[in-house]
């Protein structure tokens, strides 16, 4: 009988050990669900929304990182170029455009 009673006293703390562990986990749980949404407001501050482009909208081409064939001097060539057609949105910050074959640049870019 003494064997017994050891065995019910061990189970029921092994009871109590998994029940303050479920409690603690939940506590934890709502304790990580705060902090989340406290960093995703605190990033959110800085960011600005960006603007819903659709199909057949035109935008203009930055010429910072295009390479021309003739050198010219990069001060007195335009900032942007053209006025492109959107032939497809892939995500909220990336556009194919549809641009003329002298211009070898990936048809799919960042909008930024």
């Amino acid at each position: 009988m003494g064997a017994n009673v050891k065995k019910k006293g061990k189970i029921e703390k092994a009871i109590e050990l998994v029940e303050r562990m479920k409690k603690i986990q939940k506590e934890v749980g709502v304790a990580l669900k705060k902090m989340q949404k406290n960093m995703k407001r605190q990033v959110d501050r800085g960011r600005r929304s960006s603007k819903k482009w659709k199909k057949e909208d035109r935008i203009m081409l930055s010429t910072k990182n295009l390479v021309f064939k003739k050198r010219l001097v990069r001060k007195l060539v335009d900032q942007y170029v053209g006025l492109y057609i959107i032939e497809k949105v892939i995500s909220t910050n990336t556009v194919k455009l549809q641009l003329p074959t002298l211009i070898k640049i990936h048809l799919v870019i960042n909008i930024s």
